[in-house]
């Protein structure tokens, strides 16, 4: 987020003129017009915000908004949108990518952007399947998977995109559901923290993997199988009536039953969202046994990689006249001063 004056915007004003070519029922269309009715209530202006992709069916998110953007190359668009950053600190940035372009091709850029803490939005769709290549399978794909590139079923562990942010040393990490209400309410979360922003989308692929998040994200499953978190608010799920506390033998989660609203004495844990630890378990809980973790699962803001570059360079250049004629002159040499380690 970047702080500036608020503009009045309308939903319209988000919508650019290109014809939206998802296939019919992909959750892409959820997530889209989500971000598309989010930024009015943002305050921001669209010559201020670029959306920047990478390669796959969520890529195409550029060119259906009525912003700047770019459609770069697969697993780069971390490594693009830190050059416009850069360049233009005071540009909103959005960064749009998918479970294959941000954790396989792209995985190494990704975690460099997260733990430089560079002040951007990442929407990661996750519908643990390449869509866009016809099915094959991704690194977010769960073991057994059939798809045209594991016919027997996928042996690989899947990587856990939330568990790869925290790891990488992201600041703010949280989910959400293509289709959910509270969708807009993480986006906004998202772009008012200072910093890089990870938030990983259950994206339904209704071709290739329809339904792959169905025990969670259907409604008649949604009230036992989901468990949004707030601040300062107590990990209350199926209506009130089951919780997550801390087993202090084992220092790891358990799902408690809450009689009569006991949540206090059932030892229901108060989320925290500048804990660490907690999310770290929050993102770990095996769905089954456990509900899935939805909503802001870790919130703590850090000076931003833009902002400290840009402090050094005026700090560097501070007293110092720019001479190109007299730099170029000086010739092939230089001399590098050794400075000594601190004991």
């Amino acid at each position: 987020m970047n702080e500036m004056t608020p503009v009045k915007t309308t939903l319209k004003d988000w919508e650019s003129d290109q014809e939206v070519r998802w296939c019919p029922g992909c959750g892409d269309y959820a997530v889209l017009k989500a971000v598309q009715r989010t930024m009015p209530d943002l305050g921001v202006a669209r010559e201020n915000t670029v959306f920047i992709s990478g390669i796959g069916c969520s890529s195409r998110f550029p060119y259906y908004m009525e912003t700047y953007g770019f459609h770069t190359i697969h697993g780069r668009a971390p490594a693009v949108a830190t050059g416009v950053k850069l360049a233009n600190p005071n540009l909103d940035v959005w960064i749009i990518t998918g479970d294959g372009d941000a954790l396989s091709i792209g995985g190494n850029h990704m975690m460099h952007l997260l733990r430089r803490n560079l002040n951007t939005q990442v929407l990661l769709f996750n519908n643990e399947i390449y869509g866009l290549t016809k099915g094959q399978y991704s690194p977010t794909s769960r073991v057994g998977t059939k798809s045209p590139s594991t016919p027997f079923g996928s042996v690989d562990r899947p990587a856990s995109p939330c568990a790869f942010a925290l790891g990488s040393g992201a600041r703010f990490v949280a989910r959400g559901i293509d289709v959910n209400k509270n969708l807009p309410a993480v986006l906004k979360a998202a772009h008012a923290h200072q910093g890089a922003a990870f938030v990983e989308i259950f994206q339904n692929c209704i071709v290739y993997n329809d339904d792959v998040f169905a025990p969670f994200a259907a409604k008649p499953n949604a009230a036992t199988n989901q468990l949004w978190v707030a601040h300062g608010e107590p990990m209350l799920f199926d209506k009130g009536t089951k919780g997550i506390a801390l087993d202090r033998d084992t220092l790891a989660l358990k799902v408690v039953d809450v009689v009569d609203g006991d949540w206090q004495g059932a030892g229901v844990l108060v989320h925290d969202q500048t804990n660490r630890m907690i999310a770290h378990l929050l993102v770990e809980m095996p769905f089954g046994e456990f509900p899935m973790a939805l909503g802001v699962l870790y919130d703590d803001p850090a000076p931003t990689f833009e902002s400290v570059v840009v402090e050094q360079n005026r700090a560097a250049a501070e007293g110092k006249t720019p001479d190109l004629q007299k730099l170029v002159a000086k010739g092939q040499t230089w001399q590098v001063t050794k400075q000594p380690h601190e004991i």
